[in-house]
């Protein structure tokens, strides 16, 4: 499968084992990433509140630079690893698919300093939203070389990738709100349920009110925490900045330990997939995911002497 790959600033800055496990992932699943390392930021909805049009403008010049890559190397996705990309990109052509006088200015817009040009009607979807709708979770179970037996895996899916639901394509047939418990299943992992599952992480408050924003952070880590989740998985790189990189702030105004790890879906998905914990880039989180190294030693340990513990991974493709 061909995808134009759009992996975000956040991805490439803040949470580059985000980027890099992607990376790795991608290959044993048979995606082939060409990477739109052109595009610019989606404005993540803070542009759109000041600017709209030009929000607009730059989100249409990234679909046109996937619509490019579909041209040049086959291939009709462009994914993205971020729920807030999703979210502000869906809203974006929402407005510019529906309006063609729209389209058409902003495409005089894109005109005056390149070639490109938006064509209505691009598919952009969530790397979660590949794994059931274009990879398939039978297709999934099939690939998973270490089940994820034995871990209790809390999804954490945030704001933008299920609200508002229209906008979001959820639906009795694409139940995308429920999509991060499936795949957790598919890979063996046992589902946590938890009361902030599908709230807010936060995150877009915490420059107006920082509290606040790690209050509600605290509440859901604590409450996956009652739980007993050994981890969270989130979708979203900001979500993850809220939750891990914040953590330690969030147990002071909480004023309990959390010690909760939270890993991006690639990393879920790389264990399961044969991946180590090092090659995904776990080191790297603020909370260290000790359960989930502990996790993986332990089924490395019991599976074929070791064998197929660490499998390599590939390479994005610009």
């Amino acid at each position: 499968m061909k995808v134009a790959y759009w992996p975000g600033c956040v991805s490439r800055g803040f949470t580059p084992e985000l980027h890099g496990s992607v990376a790795k992932v991608a290959p044993l699943l048979d995606i082939e990433l060409f990477e739109l390392d052109r595009a610019c930021c989606t404005g993540a909805g803070v542009i759109a509140e000041h600017n709209q049009e030009l929000a607009d403008t730059l989100n249409a010049r990234t679909f046109a630079l996937a619509q490019d890559v579909f041209r040049v190397q086959g291939g009709d996705v462009m994914m993205n690893i971020c729920s807030t990309c999703q979210g502000a990109q869906s809203e974006c052509q929402e407005r510019l698919d529906s309006n063609a006088e729209y389209r058409g200015r902003v495409n005089e817009t894109l005109k005056q300093t390149s070639d490109l040009y938006y064509e209505k009607g691009i598919s952009n979807k969530n790397f979660l939203w590949i794994l059931v709708e274009e990879i398939g979770l039978a297709e999934l179970t099939s690939r998973v070389k270490r089940p994820l037996t034995d871990l209790r895996v809390g999804p954490f899916y945030g704001c933008y990738i299920v609200r508002p639901a229209d906008r979001m394509g959820i639906t009795d047939s694409h139940p995308r709100d429920t999509y991060l418990a499936q795949v957790i299943e598919a890979l063996g992992g046992t589902v946590v349920e938890y009361a902030g599952s599908h709230k807010c992480c936060g995150f877009p408050i915490i420059t107006m009110n920082k509290e606040a924003s790690l209050k509600q952070a605290g509440r859901h880590l604590a409450d996956a925490s009652d739980a007993a989740a050994d981890c969270l998985v989130t979708p979203c790189p900001l979500c993850h900045l809220n939750l891990d990189l914040q953590q330690p702030l969030a147990e002071r105004q909480i004023g309990r330990p959390l010690d909760m790890p939270v890993l991006h879906l690639p990393q879920l998905v790389g264990l399961a997939l044969g991946l180590s914990p090092k090659e995904l880039g776990l080191q790297y989180h603020v909370v260290k995911p000790t359960s989930v190294v502990d996790w993986s030693t332990a089924v490395v340990g019991a599976v074929d002497d070791g064998q197929g513990a660490a499998v390599s991974g590939g390479s994005v493709r610009a």
